[in-house]
């Protein structure tokens, strides 16, 4: 009963263990939250089963195991690395989201750049012309702006609707949007993979998802099929709003409060009669 003994007669906890003991528990809570229903959980699992078969093999004395265990786990933290590179982006970008790093954001889209896209994104529903627009925030996209065509343009109903033209060559692709300015169009961007994603979801959809994935930009998606709008952020998707809700929505998520948008109701400037 020694060790019972022992066991019992730790040392008193203060207060900064029970910090430490927090921060850490929400850490792991957080990566939890962020591998579950991914490939990387299933890794996770693989990784839980070599450890205790570590310290299964140096209580039994299995010196082979345990020298081979010992001499791959080196080479496991680079696989994980190039494996696992996508993830570990999202959960970087995850953990800039936090709070305390929104004091630091630069300044938003304007309201007149929120109502243009508002206007944009209600008209091209109305002719069902599918569209895809994504909207820096905080983590910047340089690297799919300059894959695309580059503009640097002011946002407009005119230049949107324009872009997204049937017949125009930069209606494949989405257009990037820089504060109140087009940087690119006809932008490619990498497309989820997550396997619980419906399979009415086309590939405008997708792309928004496997974007916002990885960091906080907010997308917004025009179905060709529908002509239903929706709005992509944080790797979830709201399928058929409104225009009047994507406004809202727009002004919540870009920090921005003023005059109301158009109502859906109403003609957008430089549409068809």
């Amino acid at each position: 009963m020694t060790w019972l003994t022992e066991l019992l007669r730790r040392p008193p906890i203060a207060w900064w263990d029970v910090l430490d003991i927090a921060i850490v528990s929400i850490l792991v809570y957080q990566v939890l939250l962020l591998i579950r229903g991914t490939r990387a959980a299933q890794m996770a699992l693989s990784g839980g089963f070599l450890i205790a078969l570590f310290f299964l093999s140096e209580w039994l004395r299995l010196e082979t195991v345990n020298w081979v265990i010992r001499n791959l786990a080196a080479y496991v933290v680079f696989a994980i690395i190039v494996l696992f590179q996508s993830d570990i982006r999202r959960a970087l970008a995850h953990f800039g989201r936090a709070p305390f790093f929104r004091y630091f954001e630069r300044a938003q889209s304007t309201d007149e750049t929120i109502e243009e896209l508002v206007a944009t994104a209600a008209n091209l529903s109305a002719r069902k012309t599918g569209a895809i627009v994504v909207i820096e925030r905080q983590i910047g996209l340089r690297n799919y702006i300059e894959g695309g065509i580059p503009l640097d343009a002011l946002v407009t109903y005119d230049l949107m609707a324009s872009i997204f033209h049937t017949g125009s060559p930069l209606h494949d692709g989405a257009a990037i949007v820089q504060g109140d300015r087009v940087a690119a169009a006809a932008c490619f961007l990498p497309l989820s993979v997550n396997p619980r994603l419906g399979r009415e979801l086309g590939t405008r959809h997708r792309a928004a998802l496997g974007l916002t994935e990885e960091n906080d930009a907010v997308a917004i998606v025009v179905s060709e099929e529908t002509g239903s709008i929706s709005l992509v952020r944080n790797g979830t998707i709201d399928r058929g709003i409104s225009p009047d809700a994507l406004g809202t929505e727009l002004r919540a998520l870009l920090g921005r409060r003023g005059r109301r948008a158009r109502a859906s109701g109403a003609e957008p400037r430089g549409s068809a009669a």
